[in-house]
């Protein structure tokens, strides 16, 4: 247990240095997000902070490949994905690049992953349910952070969450990274000093999809296993399941989201710590449905999907009727 803090506070201590170094070289370089109507700041902001997250998970690899050779291709899969998801992230920070091509090394990235997930598994259908988890939450995570805070709590959230019902050593990286989460949180909320990045955000969706892929692993049910991510698939699912059916360019940035529009109401804070207690309820549920058999398990969960869903469809028509 003391080595396991200690190398949290060492993540944390790493997070929040390479924070400070990346704003550092996003000032020299001018990489800057600009204030616009589809966007929630009103300042230019640096961004590419979350290149520290991913750089402290990326230390820890090898570090893991040694502890555990069993399962030492299977780590360096997920090393290599997530050098991938926040490489490409990083080049987009700096230079735009086509949509198609960010997609194709997302695609490569959660491939690898899931074959890793069914090697681990044995099973296949689990590989590829945590390959598609992986392409989804990569892009959940690059649409959901727009405002101060709010991605990077909700991914410490999740990721605490599943440290604490995976068994050892599978739950060292769900503290290891909330660790790094909470390094780089004050560097972004309650106020933006930088921002994740498209490498950032990425690289957080696919570290939460690999939590999430070893959730499969240990024999946890699908059926709750996403519950700590609830809160952003269903604003984020719902607001893109929107768009394309009203015939928009989906992936293109917007300001349409629930917590955009709550935003520009209530503010970051108030948004940020609104969505933190609606995923710990959630999270809270997830605990007590682990003890359940699976058909009540996935009741309850079937049932925590339809109130969030009505919710976010209710919030959603108040917003745009005000």
């Amino acid at each position: 247990m003391i080595d396991l803090w200690a190398g949290c506070a060492i993540a944390c201590a790493l997070s929040a240095l390479g924070t400070w170094a990346a704003r550092g070289y996003a000032l020299r370089r001018q990489l800057l997000d600009q204030p616009g109507e589809r966007r929630s700041h009103q300042v230019a902001t640096p961004r590419g902070g979350g290149m520290a997250i991913a750089g402290v998970l990326l230390l820890i690899a090898p570090w893991a490949m040694w502890a555990w050779p069993a399962q030492g291709i299977e780590i360096a899969m997920a090393a290599a994905g997530l050098m991938l998801v926040a490489g490409i992230g990083w080049w987009d920070d700096h230079c735009p690049l086509p949509a198609r091509w960010r997609l194709l090394v997302h695609l490569l990235a959660a491939m690898g992953w899931g074959w890793a997930v069914w090697q681990l598994s044995g099973q296949a259908w689990l590989g590829v349910l945590g390959a598609l988890f992986a392409v989804g939450l990569i892009n959940v995570w690059n649409f959901m952070d727009g405002i101060n805070g709010l991605a990077v709590t909700q991914a410490a959230l999740a990721a605490l969450a599943y440290a604490l019902v995976l068994p050892a050593p599978l739950s060292g990286l769900g503290w290891v990274l909330a660790a790094a989460c909470l390094g780089f949180l004050p560097f972004n909320f309650p106020r933006a000093r930088i921002f994740l990045g498209d490498g950032g955000s990425g690289g957080l969706g696919f570290a939460l999809a690999v939590l999430f892929g070893l959730g499969l692993v240990a024999g946890l049910s699908p059926w709750s296993l996403w519950l700590p991510l609830g809160t952003f698939l269903v604003d984020a699912g719902f607001t893109l399941t929107a768009r394309m059916l009203s015939g928009q360019r989906w992936w293109e940035p917007h300001a349409q989201h629930v917590y955009q529009r709550l935003a520009r109401r209530f503010g970051h804070t108030r948004v940020t710590l609104g969505y933190a207690v609606f995923s710990g309820i959630a999270i809270a549920l997830f605990f007590c449905l682990q003890e359940l058999q699976p058909r009540w398990e996935a009741a309850g969960s079937i049932v925590w999907l339809v109130l969030a869903s009505t919710f976010w469809l209710l919030l959603r028509k108040g917003l745009r009727d005000n």
